[in-house]
Protein backbone atom coordinates (compact mmCIF):
# COMPACT_ATOMS: atom_id res chain seq x y z
CA UNK A 1 0.00 0.00 0.00
CA UNK A 2 1.25 3.25 -0.43
CA UNK A 3 2.28 5.77 1.81
CA UNK A 4 -0.30 8.31 2.15
CA UNK A 5 -2.34 11.43 3.19
CA UNK A 6 -5.28 10.88 1.43
CA UNK A 7 -7.95 12.82 1.02
CA UNK A 8 -10.85 10.38 0.16
CA UNK A 9 -13.48 9.68 2.22
CA UNK A 10 -12.81 7.78 5.53
CA UNK A 11 -15.15 4.53 5.48
CA UNK A 12 -15.71 3.61 8.73
CA UNK A 13 -17.27 5.93 11.72
CA UNK A 14 -13.94 6.37 14.00
CA UNK A 15 -11.80 7.19 10.79
CA UNK A 16 -14.26 9.66 10.16
CA UNK A 17 -14.27 11.26 13.84
CA UNK A 18 -10.59 11.31 13.89
CA UNK A 19 -10.38 13.13 10.58
CA UNK A 20 -13.00 15.45 12.09
CA UNK A 21 -11.00 16.00 15.32
CA UNK A 22 -8.08 16.40 12.81
CA UNK A 23 -9.54 18.96 11.19
CA UNK A 24 -10.58 21.07 14.18
CA UNK A 25 -6.79 20.92 15.29
CA UNK A 26 -5.18 21.19 11.72
CA UNK A 27 -6.99 24.57 11.48
CA UNK A 28 -6.67 25.54 15.07
CA UNK A 29 -2.54 24.86 15.14
CA UNK A 30 -2.20 26.13 11.99
CA UNK A 31 -3.09 29.23 12.84
CA UNK A 32 -1.06 28.94 16.11
CA UNK A 33 2.32 29.32 14.79
CA UNK A 34 5.72 31.37 15.31
CA UNK A 35 4.03 34.62 14.02
CA UNK A 36 0.97 33.94 16.37
CA UNK A 37 3.37 33.74 19.65
CA UNK A 38 5.35 36.95 18.56
CA UNK A 39 2.08 39.00 17.77
CA UNK A 40 0.51 38.24 20.68
CA UNK A 41 3.42 38.77 22.81
CA UNK A 42 4.19 42.59 21.18
CA UNK A 43 0.59 43.37 21.60
CA UNK A 44 0.40 42.29 25.34
CA UNK A 45 3.53 44.44 26.03
CA UNK A 46 2.41 47.68 24.26
CA UNK A 47 -1.47 47.20 24.60
CA UNK A 48 -1.71 45.56 27.97
CA UNK A 49 -4.77 44.66 29.74
CA UNK A 50 -6.32 46.46 26.83
CA UNK A 51 -5.81 44.00 24.15
CA UNK A 52 -8.61 41.50 25.54
CA UNK A 53 -10.69 43.42 23.65
CA UNK A 54 -8.62 43.20 20.18
CA UNK A 55 -8.86 39.61 20.74
CA UNK A 56 -12.36 39.23 21.51
CA UNK A 57 -13.28 41.05 18.24
CA UNK A 58 -11.19 39.14 15.98
CA UNK A 59 -12.71 35.73 17.79
CA UNK A 60 -16.13 36.90 16.21
CA UNK A 61 -14.76 37.54 13.05
CA UNK A 62 -12.84 34.47 12.68
CA UNK A 63 -15.99 32.83 13.42
CA UNK A 64 -17.67 34.79 10.54
CA UNK A 65 -14.75 33.42 8.42
CA UNK A 66 -14.48 30.12 9.61
CA UNK A 67 -18.39 29.15 9.66
CA UNK A 68 -18.69 30.02 6.05
CA UNK A 69 -15.94 28.97 4.58
CA UNK A 70 -16.48 25.19 6.32
CA UNK A 71 -20.39 25.46 5.61
CA UNK A 72 -19.77 26.44 1.39
CA UNK A 73 -16.65 23.68 1.26
CA UNK A 74 -18.35 21.50 3.12
CA UNK A 75 -22.02 21.42 2.27
CA UNK A 76 -20.22 21.47 -1.55
CA UNK A 77 -18.17 18.58 -0.56
CA UNK A 78 -15.24 20.13 -2.98
CA UNK A 79 -11.99 22.24 -2.61
CA UNK A 80 -11.41 26.30 -2.39
CA UNK A 81 -9.77 26.33 -5.92
CA UNK A 82 -12.48 23.83 -7.39
CA UNK A 83 -15.28 25.97 -6.60
CA UNK A 84 -13.63 29.34 -8.02
CA UNK A 85 -12.98 27.53 -10.96
CA UNK A 86 -16.57 26.67 -10.83
CA UNK A 87 -17.36 30.16 -10.45
CA UNK A 88 -14.99 31.28 -12.77
CA UNK A 89 -12.48 29.38 -15.33
CA UNK A 90 -8.81 30.37 -13.77
CA UNK A 91 -10.14 31.68 -10.55
CA UNK A 92 -9.26 28.62 -8.76
CA UNK A 93 -5.42 28.54 -10.12
CA UNK A 94 -5.08 32.18 -9.44
CA UNK A 95 -6.28 31.42 -5.71
CA UNK A 96 -3.81 28.35 -5.61
CA UNK A 97 -0.63 30.02 -6.88
CA UNK A 98 -1.21 32.34 -3.44
CA UNK A 99 -1.58 30.12 -1.31
CA UNK A 100 1.14 27.71 -2.56
CA UNK A 101 3.55 31.00 -2.63
CA UNK A 102 2.67 32.25 0.84
CA UNK A 103 2.48 28.62 2.06
CA UNK A 104 5.76 27.66 1.17
CA UNK A 105 7.69 31.19 2.88
CA UNK A 106 5.77 30.91 5.65
CA UNK A 107 7.26 27.14 5.89
CA UNK A 108 10.28 28.28 6.30
CA UNK A 109 9.92 30.65 8.69
CA UNK A 110 7.86 27.80 10.33
CA UNK A 111 10.81 25.90 10.11
CA UNK A 112 12.89 28.34 11.65
CA UNK A 113 10.50 28.55 14.27
CA UNK A 114 10.69 24.77 15.51
CA UNK A 115 14.72 25.11 15.29
CA UNK A 116 14.89 28.02 17.81
CA UNK A 117 12.40 26.06 19.62
CA UNK A 118 14.85 23.34 20.02
CA UNK A 119 17.61 25.53 20.67
CA UNK A 120 15.24 27.48 23.87
CA UNK A 121 13.83 23.97 24.96
CA UNK A 122 17.14 21.54 25.03
CA UNK A 123 19.89 24.03 24.03
CA UNK A 124 20.18 22.71 20.16
CA UNK A 125 21.73 24.68 17.45
CA UNK A 126 18.87 26.04 15.79
CA UNK A 127 19.96 24.57 12.17
CA UNK A 128 19.93 21.19 13.78
CA UNK A 129 16.90 21.45 15.35
CA UNK A 130 15.20 22.83 12.46
CA UNK A 131 16.16 19.98 10.03
CA UNK A 132 15.20 17.29 12.78
CA UNK A 133 11.66 18.91 13.37
CA UNK A 134 11.40 19.06 9.76
CA UNK A 135 11.89 15.17 9.44
CA UNK A 136 9.58 14.36 12.40
CA UNK A 137 7.43 16.20 9.44
CA UNK A 138 8.27 14.19 6.76
CA UNK A 139 7.57 11.14 9.19
CA UNK A 140 4.07 11.71 9.50
CA UNK A 141 3.45 11.77 5.62
CA UNK A 142 5.06 8.83 4.62
CA UNK A 143 4.01 6.58 7.78
CA UNK A 144 1.98 3.71 6.97
CA UNK A 145 -1.36 5.32 7.90
CA UNK A 146 -0.72 9.02 7.30
CA UNK A 147 -3.71 10.46 7.73
CA UNK A 148 -4.61 9.00 11.02
CA UNK A 149 -1.03 10.22 12.25
CA UNK A 150 -1.59 13.33 10.81
CA UNK A 151 -4.46 13.57 13.47
CA UNK A 152 -2.92 12.42 16.28
CA UNK A 153 -0.02 14.67 15.77
CA UNK A 154 -1.68 17.89 15.74
CA UNK A 155 -4.44 16.79 18.47
CA UNK A 156 -1.71 15.66 20.94
CA UNK A 157 0.83 19.02 20.12
CA UNK A 158 -2.00 21.30 20.30
CA UNK A 159 -3.69 20.41 23.49
CA UNK A 160 0.45 20.11 25.08
CA UNK A 161 0.72 23.50 24.21
CA UNK A 162 -2.63 24.98 25.46
CA UNK A 163 -1.93 22.75 28.72
CA UNK A 164 1.71 24.35 29.11
CA UNK A 165 0.88 27.86 28.44
CA UNK A 166 -2.27 27.55 31.08
CA UNK A 167 0.49 26.12 33.30
CA UNK A 168 2.42 29.51 32.83
CA UNK A 169 -0.56 31.66 33.24
CA UNK A 170 -1.41 30.43 35.72
CA UNK A 171 2.14 31.27 37.93
CA UNK A 172 2.31 34.75 36.41
CA UNK A 173 -0.88 35.56 38.19
CA UNK A 174 -2.72 37.84 35.64
CA UNK A 175 -4.96 40.65 36.57
CA UNK A 176 -7.85 38.30 35.48
CA UNK A 177 -10.28 41.82 36.56
CA UNK A 178 -8.92 44.20 34.82
CA UNK A 179 -8.91 42.00 32.01
CA UNK A 180 -12.77 41.09 31.88
CA UNK A 181 -13.49 45.03 31.98
CA UNK A 182 -11.36 45.84 29.37
CA UNK A 183 -12.61 43.34 27.36
CA UNK A 184 -15.56 45.88 27.19
CA UNK A 185 -14.51 48.76 27.75
CA UNK A 186 -10.61 49.09 26.88
CA UNK A 187 -8.63 52.05 28.13
CA UNK A 188 -6.98 52.06 24.72
CA UNK A 189 -7.84 50.52 21.28
CA UNK A 190 -5.50 49.64 18.01
CA UNK A 191 -7.70 48.98 14.88
CA UNK A 192 -4.18 47.25 13.75
CA UNK A 193 -3.47 45.04 16.38
CA UNK A 194 -7.38 43.61 15.75
CA UNK A 195 -6.67 43.48 11.58
CA UNK A 196 -3.12 41.84 12.10
CA UNK A 197 -4.22 39.12 14.95
CA UNK A 198 -7.23 38.64 12.32
CA UNK A 199 -5.05 37.89 9.32
CA UNK A 200 -2.92 36.06 11.15
CA UNK A 201 -5.15 33.53 12.74
CA UNK A 202 -7.46 33.30 9.07
CA UNK A 203 -5.07 34.62 6.43
CA UNK A 204 -3.12 32.63 3.60
CA UNK A 205 -3.46 29.08 3.77
CA UNK A 206 -4.75 29.10 7.02
CA UNK A 207 -8.44 29.76 5.88
CA UNK A 208 -8.32 26.13 4.16
CA UNK A 209 -6.53 23.87 6.39
CA UNK A 210 -9.46 22.84 8.48
CA UNK A 211 -11.91 23.07 5.96
CA UNK A 212 -9.67 21.02 3.29
CA UNK A 213 -9.03 18.09 6.10
CA UNK A 214 -12.98 17.98 7.07
CA UNK A 215 -13.25 16.91 3.41
CA UNK A 216 -11.53 13.40 4.41
CA UNK A 217 -14.12 12.58 7.41
CA UNK A 218 -16.40 11.69 4.76
CA UNK A 219 -18.94 13.67 6.41
CA UNK A 220 -19.80 16.42 3.76
CA UNK A 221 -23.30 17.78 1.75
CA UNK A 222 -26.15 19.07 3.03
CA UNK A 223 -27.30 16.50 5.92
CA UNK A 224 -24.02 17.31 7.26
CA UNK A 225 -23.91 20.66 7.86
CA UNK A 226 -24.72 21.23 11.18
CA UNK A 227 -21.96 19.12 12.27
CA UNK A 228 -19.61 20.91 9.91
CA UNK A 229 -20.71 24.51 11.71
CA UNK A 230 -20.19 23.34 15.24
CA UNK A 231 -16.73 22.00 13.98
CA UNK A 232 -16.08 25.44 12.20
CA UNK A 233 -16.72 27.02 15.96
CA UNK A 234 -14.61 24.78 17.95
CA UNK A 235 -11.85 25.14 15.54
CA UNK A 236 -11.32 29.19 16.41
CA UNK A 237 -12.79 28.32 20.17
CA UNK A 238 -9.32 26.32 20.19
CA UNK A 239 -7.59 28.82 18.68
CA UNK A 240 -8.59 31.16 20.91
CA UNK A 241 -8.02 29.81 24.17
CA UNK A 242 -4.20 29.55 23.33
CA UNK A 243 -4.29 33.28 22.52
CA UNK A 244 -6.11 34.07 25.79
CA UNK A 245 -3.76 31.92 27.68
CA UNK A 246 -0.66 32.98 26.13
CA UNK A 247 -1.98 36.75 26.93
CA UNK A 248 -2.43 36.37 30.43
CA UNK A 249 1.07 34.41 30.90
CA UNK A 250 2.71 37.03 29.42
CA UNK A 251 -0.11 39.95 30.59
CA UNK A 252 0.93 38.64 34.53
CA UNK A 253 4.71 39.24 34.01
CA UNK A 254 4.10 42.72 32.73
CA UNK A 255 1.89 43.66 35.79
CA UNK A 256 4.40 42.44 37.78
CA UNK A 257 6.82 44.94 36.47
CA UNK A 258 8.92 42.55 34.92
CA UNK A 259 10.95 44.34 31.87
CA UNK A 260 11.01 41.69 28.41
CA UNK A 261 13.97 40.94 25.89
CA UNK A 262 12.52 43.57 22.61
CA UNK A 263 13.83 40.51 20.41
CA UNK A 264 12.14 37.87 22.39
CA UNK A 265 8.87 38.68 24.63
CA UNK A 266 7.40 35.81 24.97
CA UNK A 267 10.52 33.80 25.72
CA UNK A 268 11.58 36.38 28.64
CA UNK A 269 7.80 36.64 29.67
CA UNK A 270 7.71 32.79 30.34
CA UNK A 271 11.41 32.98 31.92
CA UNK A 272 10.32 35.61 34.03
CA UNK A 273 7.11 33.81 35.03
CA UNK A 274 9.17 30.51 35.71
CA UNK A 275 12.51 30.71 35.62
CA UNK A 276 15.00 28.29 34.09
CA UNK A 277 11.62 25.85 33.73
CA UNK A 278 10.05 28.68 32.37
CA UNK A 279 12.02 28.82 29.19
CA UNK A 280 11.99 25.22 28.58
CA UNK A 281 8.03 25.56 28.59
CA UNK A 282 8.19 28.35 26.45
CA UNK A 283 11.01 26.36 23.86
CA UNK A 284 8.61 23.67 24.15
CA UNK A 285 5.52 25.47 22.85
CA UNK A 286 7.35 27.24 20.05
CA UNK A 287 8.56 24.11 18.99
CA UNK A 288 4.97 22.82 19.03
CA UNK A 289 3.32 25.42 17.35
CA UNK A 290 6.10 25.66 14.35
CA UNK A 291 6.27 22.05 14.13
CA UNK A 292 2.08 21.66 13.85
CA UNK A 293 2.40 24.88 11.34
CA UNK A 294 4.61 23.03 9.35
CA UNK A 295 2.80 20.40 8.84
CA UNK A 296 -0.49 22.19 8.19
CA UNK A 297 0.85 24.44 5.68
CA UNK A 298 2.36 21.62 3.61
CA UNK A 299 -0.99 19.82 3.70
CA UNK A 300 -3.07 22.43 2.89
CA UNK A 301 -0.88 23.85 0.25
CA UNK A 302 -0.31 20.64 -1.58
CA UNK A 303 -4.02 20.46 -1.03
CA UNK A 304 -4.35 23.86 -3.91
CA UNK A 305 -2.40 21.57 -6.34
CA UNK A 306 -3.91 18.50 -6.19
CA UNK A 307 -7.48 16.81 -6.77
CA UNK A 308 -9.40 13.99 -5.94
CA UNK A 309 -7.82 12.11 -9.00
CA UNK A 310 -4.34 12.81 -7.81
CA UNK A 311 -2.62 9.40 -6.66
CA UNK A 312 -2.40 9.48 -3.08
CA UNK A 313 1.71 8.18 -3.30
CA UNK A 314 2.03 11.52 -5.86
CA UNK A 315 -0.02 13.46 -2.79
CA UNK A 316 1.98 12.40 -0.23
CA UNK A 317 5.36 12.87 -1.87
CA UNK A 318 4.55 16.14 -3.02
CA UNK A 319 3.58 16.97 0.53
CA UNK A 320 7.21 15.88 1.56
CA UNK A 321 8.92 17.46 -1.44
CA UNK A 322 6.94 21.22 0.07
CA UNK A 323 8.54 20.25 3.78
CA UNK A 324 12.27 19.33 2.48
CA UNK A 325 12.34 22.68 -0.01
CA UNK A 326 11.43 24.90 3.06
CA UNK A 327 13.94 22.82 5.53
CA UNK A 328 16.28 23.37 2.89
CA UNK A 329 16.51 27.00 2.79
CA UNK A 330 16.02 27.65 6.37
CA UNK A 331 19.56 25.16 6.76
CA UNK A 332 21.29 27.16 3.79
CA UNK A 333 20.36 30.62 5.24
CA UNK A 334 19.83 29.71 8.79
CA UNK A 335 17.01 32.54 9.19
CA UNK A 336 13.76 33.11 7.59
CA UNK A 337 14.30 35.69 4.64
CA UNK A 338 12.66 38.73 5.90
CA UNK A 339 11.52 40.32 2.78
CA UNK A 340 9.64 37.56 1.35
CA UNK A 341 8.12 36.66 4.79
CA UNK A 342 7.31 40.15 4.31
CA UNK A 343 5.89 39.76 0.88
CA UNK A 344 3.90 36.39 1.94
CA UNK A 345 1.98 38.21 4.56
CA UNK A 346 0.60 40.45 1.74
CA UNK A 347 -0.15 37.12 -0.05
CA UNK A 348 -2.15 36.59 2.69
CA UNK A 349 -3.74 39.61 2.70
CA UNK A 350 -4.89 39.09 -0.53
CA UNK A 351 -6.09 35.16 -0.41
CA UNK A 352 -8.30 36.08 1.67
CA UNK A 353 -10.69 38.30 0.27
CA UNK A 354 -10.39 36.69 -2.68
CA UNK A 355 -11.28 33.28 -1.47
CA UNK A 356 -13.41 34.43 0.92
CA UNK A 357 -15.42 36.38 -1.82
CA UNK A 358 -15.66 33.53 -3.97
CA UNK A 359 -17.32 30.86 -1.31
CA UNK A 360 -19.74 33.54 -0.49
CA UNK A 361 -20.82 33.95 -3.76
CA UNK A 362 -21.49 30.35 -4.06
CA UNK A 363 -23.54 30.40 -0.96
CA UNK A 364 -25.57 33.67 -2.44
CA UNK A 365 -25.75 32.46 -6.30
CA UNK A 366 -25.02 28.68 -7.10
CA UNK A 367 -27.03 26.37 -5.04
CA UNK A 368 -26.17 23.92 -7.52
CA UNK A 369 -22.62 23.69 -6.47
CA UNK A 370 -23.93 23.38 -2.98
CA UNK A 371 -26.21 20.50 -3.58
CA UNK A 372 -29.40 22.29 -3.64
CA UNK A 373 -29.01 23.82 -0.34
CA UNK A 374 -31.02 26.60 1.10
CA UNK A 375 -27.53 28.77 2.60
CA UNK A 376 -28.72 30.35 6.18
CA UNK A 377 -29.31 34.57 5.08
CA UNK A 378 -28.21 35.50 8.79
CA UNK A 379 -24.91 33.37 8.28
CA UNK A 380 -24.44 34.68 5.06
CA UNK A 381 -24.90 38.41 6.28
CA UNK A 382 -22.30 37.91 8.57
CA UNK A 383 -19.68 36.49 6.08
CA UNK A 384 -20.51 39.83 3.78
CA UNK A 385 -19.42 41.67 7.18
CA UNK A 386 -16.22 39.98 7.79
CA UNK A 387 -15.82 40.01 3.81
CA UNK A 388 -15.77 44.00 3.89
CA UNK A 389 -13.42 44.09 6.97
CA UNK A 390 -10.88 41.25 4.62
CA UNK A 391 -11.05 44.30 2.21
CA UNK A 392 -9.70 46.73 4.31
CA UNK A 393 -7.10 43.71 5.27
CA UNK A 394 -6.11 43.62 1.41
CA UNK A 395 -6.08 47.24 0.97
CA UNK A 396 -3.46 47.48 3.92
CA UNK A 397 -1.47 44.38 2.04
CA UNK A 398 -1.25 46.28 -0.71
CA UNK A 399 -0.05 49.35 0.69
CA UNK A 400 2.68 47.27 2.33
CA UNK A 401 4.40 46.34 -1.47
CA UNK A 402 5.43 49.80 -1.13
CA UNK A 403 7.64 49.20 1.80
CA UNK A 404 9.46 46.70 0.04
Amino acid sequence: MDSTTSDAPTTTPRAARSALLGAVFLMATSAIGPGFITQTATYTVSLGAAFACAIAISLLVDVAVQMNVWRVIGVSGRRAQELGNDVLPGVGWVLALLVVAGGLVFNIGNVAGSGLGTQAMLGVEPRVGGAVSAGLAVAVFLSHRAGLALDRVVVVLGLLMIVATGAVAVTSAPPVGDVLRQTVAPDTFDVVAVTTIIGGTVGGYITYAGAHRMLASGRTGPEHAGAVARSSVVSILVTGVMRVLLFLAILGVVAGGAELSADDPAGSAFQAAAGEAGLRVFGLVLWAAALTSVIGAAYTSVSFLTTERTSERRRSWMTVAFIVLSAGVFVVVEQAPTTLLVFAGTFNGLILPLGFGVLLYVAWRRRDLLQGYRYPRWLLGIGVLAWLLTLYLGYQAVLALGDL
